[in-house]
């Protein structure tokens, strides 16, 4: 056991949790896609659901479970085994960021950030020598990774940034600041989204150690408290030009890199809502009121069958979207709305959730306000709930509406 588990008070309750499918849907997956779910689902209830209540409540990030992601292969799963991934489908992905944010929010965003917008970015854009060098320890969970592109005064409208570099002989000087960066503190290197002297928005990977950068905890967060977030700050950074990303130009290449996340969240929430209704429907059969266990009464009836529908119709819209992923076919407002639909979804059942268990609801013997915390911080980043509606009203009318 290294230092950083011991740290952390393990639950004696034991992680029940069952997965609903109500329209059988374990039969459009493959043999090898119901393994991998079922050997993410049996970690999340060995290593994450014991102690992330604890982490949640000193708001503490496990740090021991990086290296344990790495061994179990949910960093990069899609990318080539040759560099260090394994090689799996997107369906696959999505099945281990249901399992791992089913646990917890935080720790799915810790898996998200290192395989969708470091090693994905990397693979997709980077060179042959940064590909040998960087995936491998990412993949296997000895580095870390994080992603800069949200800035102080710029979120949804990435294209504003402010960060920025200029050549300096064999190398380039980057300047600027980001901000809500998940991984940042711990983070070993970061794909840093920058402009250079012409406008340009590049990729540059900043590693740590490299003088003049740092990565400031942000404190006081009451959502994703299991999980680290920080700022990177650049100040006259001297980065080697072999750092930069030669195949990345423009906004197109970030935007890409979040649609792979996005892709991801739209699962992971699901996850989240699979074990707030698990929950609620087992206190619902113990809770014993006016005589009889409350799942007896309409109202609360009402509320697991409405659970269930919206779980039921985020499970299909994923597998359709896995599908159009692994054909190459997946567009980013079809991904927008598997994002912002199960994301919403979620929370309304976080918060139904909440009710069903009562009182016991807000307590850390139960997953639900803990989800629900989460999700208030899962509906906003990678492009907030409304500027999804608009990326949809963009595709459905061709007017775009951010300006």
């Amino acid at each position: 056991m290294t230092a950083s588990e011991q740290t952390f008070h393990r639950s004696s309750k034991k992680d029940e949790f069952e997965s609903p499918d109500f329209y059988e849907i374990d039969d459009l997956l493959t043999e090898e896609q119901l393994m991998i779910r079922s050997a993410v689902r049996d970690f999340v209830k060995r290593e994450i659901s014991p102690i992330i209540e604890d982490a949640a409540q000193r708001c503490v990030f496990p740090e021991h479970i990086v290296k344990k992601f790495g061994d179990l292969g949910v960093f990069g799963p899609t990318i080539p085994v040759e560099y260090g991934g394994q090689g799996l489908d997107y369906i696959s992905y999505g099945l281990m960021m249901q399992e791992v944010e089913r646990g917890d929010s935080g720790m799915r965003s810790t898996a998200s950030v290192q395989g969708s917008l470091v090693m994905f970015p990397i693979y997709k854009y980077g060179s042959e020598e940064q590909k040998r060098k960087f995936l491998p320890k990412l993949g296997s969970g000895e580095f870390l990774g994080c992603f800069g592109l949200t800035e102080p005064d710029f979120g949804s409208n990435p294209s504003g940034m402010t960060t920025h570099f200029k050549e300096d002989g064999d190398h380039v000087i980057l300047n600027g600041a980001k901000m809500w960066i998940s991984n940042s503190p711990k983070a070993d290197v970061a794909v840093v989204w920058a402009k250079n002297e012409q406008g340009r928005i590049k990729g540059i990977i900043v590693e740590r150690g490299m003088e003049g950068f740092s990565t400031p905890e942000i404190h006081g967060k009451w959502s994703l408290r299991a999980s680290i977030t920080g700022e990177l700050v650049f100040d006259n950074v001297r980065v080697p030009k072999a750092n930069i990303l030669p195949e990345a130009d423009g906004l197109k290449a970030p935007m890409s890199c979040l649609d792979n996340a996005r892709y991801g969240i739209a699962w992971g929430a699901l996850g989240a809502a699979m074990d707030c209704y698990d929950s609620a429907r087992r206190y619902a059969m113990e809770r014993i009121q006016f005589d009889k266990p409350i799942a007896a009464f309409q109202l609360t009836q009402k509320k697991l069958a409405e659970m269930l529908t919206e779980i039921t119709k985020a499970q299909l819209v994923c597998w359709r979207l896995g599908n159009l992923k692994n054909q190459g076919k997946a567009t980013t407002a079809q991904i927008s709305l598997a994002k912002r639909n199960n994301v919403a979804m979620a929370l309304e059942i976080a918060r139904e959730a909440r009710q069903i268990h009562g009182g016991m609801g807000i307590t850390g013997e139960y997953p639900i306000m803990r989800h629900q915390m989460n999700l208030e911080s899962v509906v906003t980043y990678e492009g907030t709930h409304d500027i999804h509606l608009l990326i949809l009203g963009n595709a459905i009318t061709g007017i775009g509406a951010f300006k």
